[in-house]
């Protein structure tokens, strides 16, 4: 491990990251906390991307006059 004195997992080798990311997942999922999409869930999160901040940047463009 490099100690670059950073603390947490932004010092940590990336194999050792992966390894604890992994054992997390697995955790997740054996104690049926971890979430898992439907293809209609992933479809309707995929066709809101970003609409909010779009509107928020410029909101001129959102006035019907």
């Amino acid at each position: 491990m490099a100690n670059t004195g950073r603390r947490g997992f932004g010092s940590m080798d990336p194999a050792k990251r992966r390894e604890i990311a992994r054992l997390g997942g697995r955790a997740a999922h054996a104690g049926g906390n971890a979430h898992r999409w439907t293809s209609e869930e992933a479809r309707e999160a995929g066709s809101k991307g970003g609409r909010r901040p779009r509107a928020q940047r410029n909101p001129r463009e959102n006035r019907s006059e």
